[in-house]
């Protein structure tokens, strides 16, 4: 597909050929969009003439911009619905790894048959995230917002509920802000605790028709349990997301992994650079993670600004802060809750 040429000194020059006109509107982008980005990305220039793309300039250059190019022109021509987002990230991973394997990352689509939403992971942070998520029957997430942490392990409820994996699908998290002491707000308990997982039910609404939804609550397929509500229940058959878990204590975590029973798998995330908790109490999440990595059956999965899928900006936004903390902090051991 790619041609590469030095004539002596001159630019090194690549062309990527396709057979369809379509998929070269496809790869261009709006107004030529996707182009640009490339070129601003990479330094190259590329230009289109029929079904050819010409990309020139420096060697380093027209490498990463012929390695990405080829690997959208792929995903493309095997009927990848190509999005705005996936340009940059093609582009974050060629440039982070010149063996990237974009379209495998790409197209390790989660099934989900009651949406005709397409879900995989865009990153290979992402990818492994998933593939442990199949392999293990605990896995905990960690990483910074935009990293898909709470996204794709409701997508993988989801697959499991519709293709009859598990019964129900269960979801909690720690209600920090409000004591867990929610007895005082009006409403049942979905309702009083529906502020603090308004990220899940988004993330299931967008994979599945909102109605739908709502009846799988009514009937307790998708049952809503705030973490303070979880002590001496076992549970069955299910799959558990345990969201916003850097708010756990030691003592919640050791009782939610105790609440898991036969055929049931749980994810747990968070972000431990963001612990609402006192200074003087340890995050549950940062405990766990320490004392159970490495245990068969339980995966950690740590996310970064290189796997986030939110407006390029966002990434830089999580370094800049993350530099700024290894200033502050150059040292903390491993027990210690991040803040």
């Amino acid at each position: 597909m790619t041609n590469p040429t030095r004539p002596g000194s001159e630019p090194v020059s690549a062309v990527i050929d396709l057979d369809r006109v379509d998929h070269i509107r496809q790869l261009v982008g709006e107004r030529g969009a996707n182009l640009r980005l490339v070129e601003k990305h990479t330094g190259a220039q590329v230009s289109v003439r029929g079904n050819r793309l010409t990309i020139t300039g420096r060697e380093a250059a027209v490498s990463v911009a012929s390695r990405a190019l080829t690997a959208l022109a792929q995903l493309i021509d095997n009927g990848y619905p190509l999005m705005p987002h996936d340009i940059q990230k093609t582009l974050d991973m060629v440039l982070a790894d010149k063996d990237a394997g974009v379209y495998e990352v790409f197209t390790d689509t989660i099934s989900i048959p009651s949406s005709s939403r397409h879900v995989a992971p865009k990153s290979p942070g992402q990818k492994t995230y998933v593939q442990a998520m199949r392999d293990s029957t605990v896995v905990f997430a960690i990483g910074p917002a935009g990293t898909g942490k709470t996204y794709l392990a409701v997508a993988m409820a989801a697959s499991a509920l519709f293709e009859r994996q598990c019964k129900r699908i269960v979801l909690t998290r720690p209600a920090v802000e409000a004591g867990e002491k929610l007895g005082f707000l009006p409403g049942d308990i979905a309702e009083k605790v529906n502020p603090y997982l308004r990220p899940l039910y988004d993330a299931l609404e967008d994979m599945t028709d909102i109605d739908r939804v709502k009846q799988f609550i009514a009937r307790g397929v998708i049952e809503v349990a705030p973490l303070a509500f979880m002590r001496g229940r076992s549970l069955n058959d299910s799959f558990v997301i345990l969201d916003e878990a850097q708010n756990t204590t030691p003592e919640q975590m050791k009782m939610f992994l105790t609440r898991l029973g036969f055929n049931s798998r749980a994810v747990i995330t968070g972000d431990i650079t963001q612990v609402d908790l006192p200074p003087d109490r340890p995050s549950g999440l940062v405990h766990a993670t320490h004392i159970l990595e490495g245990m068969d059956g339980i995966s950690v999965c740590r996310l970064t600004s290189a796997d986030v899928v939110r407006h390029p900006l966002v990434a830089r936004i999580i370094d800049a802060y993350d530099r700024d903390d290894s200033k502050k902090k150059p040292t903390s051991s491993p027990g210690s809750p991040g803040r």
